[in-house]
């Protein structure tokens, strides 16, 4: 099995409990990458995205054709972390055909009267092709955890810790029957530093062209920061398996954030058993004939 060539990241191994403080939210994650220094990591990583992005494209085309595998791809992550231009960039050259991009927001009634994953079960990718989450179920143990106000109408109304470790089971289960039946899910949390989204907020406020992607809700969320944080955790902790691991990707950087991202989405796809179709002896003869009557015209 190939490896990711860019290591600027975390995989959480199952069963491992990490902590968010611990993990790095900056480009220098590696004592290799410090020893480069961040120009060189810089260039190292926008050549080694360009490579990937076109690696990408072809092996997108042969996920298609070989019609037995999908890839969902989830992403996480607080406000102004780079989710869009994350997917912007790293899906820039792939035939969008045989992509979609789902942002899930508040849910409607009619959504809220069903299960906490049906609207997103309506929502994964066919076989042969990419679909992307930009947030995604992981929102019903996130947002909904730090505002249990939102929570829909349950039988039960507890919201204890065994409530939440059964939506972490669930979510476990609906994950592990997606990848039986052959869509490979690949789940990234984008790292961001309280000290980082400060200042892209402040970005946002000083910018006319980009004050319309700023919320008064923003702040509000980001008062509820350690919530969050701890909320990430436990869900990260508990949902990281075999089938769906979750891999931790530093966001204060973009550039370095982009070029992760992209590696382990091209080399795991790269890594499935995928190959063109084999054409029966009858098949071929049919291509002979074709190929003969065209060179007669």
């Amino acid at each position: 099995m190939k490896e990711e060539k860019y290591k600027g990241f975390i995989r959480v191994k199952p069963g491992e409990k990490i902590r968010l403080k611990d993990c790095p939210t900056g480009w220098a994650q590696t004592e290799a990458l410090k020893k480069i220094g961040k120009v060189d990591s810089k260039n190292n990583a926008r050549s080694l995205l360009e490579q990937d992005l076109a690696e990408l494209a072809e092996v997108q085309q042969l996920l298609y054709v070989d019609d037995r595998y999908s890839l969902l791809i989830v992403f996480q992550a607080m406000d102004s972390a780079g989710k869009d231009g994350t997917i912007k960039h790293v899906m820039s050259g792939i035939n969008p055909q045989g992509c979609q991009v789902f942002s899930f927001k508040q849910p409607s009634v009619e959504e809220l009267n069903h299960n906490f994953l049906w609207r997103y079960m309506k929502s994964v990718p066919e076989r042969g092709r990419i679909g992307i989450f930009n947030r995604s179920y992981y929102e019903d143990v996130l947002v909904v955890k730090v505002h249990p106000e939102r929570l829909q109408q349950l039988p039960d109304g507890k919201k204890n810790q065994a409530f939440w470790e059964g939506r972490y089971q669930d979510i476990n289960a609906f994950e592990q029957h997606l990848t039986r039946n052959g869509t490979m899910i690949l789940k990234f949390f984008l790292h961001l530093s309280k000290k980082v989204q400060k200042k892209r907020f402040m970005e946002r406020l000083d910018r006319p062209e980009k004050n319309w992607k700023f919320s008064a809700s923003d702040l509000a969320e980001r008062e509820r920061w350690d919530d969050y944080m701890s909320a990430y955790e436990q869900a990260i902790n508990s949902t990281s398996t075999e089938w769906a691991p979750w891999h931790i990707i530093p966001a204060d950087d973009k550039w370095a954030m982009r070029a992760a991202v992209a590696d382990i989405i091209t080399t795991r796809l790269k890594n499935l058993d995928l190959s063109y179709p084999l054409l029966t002896d009858a098949q071929i003869e049919l291509l002979a004939e074709a190929r003969k009557q065209l060179e007669n015209e």
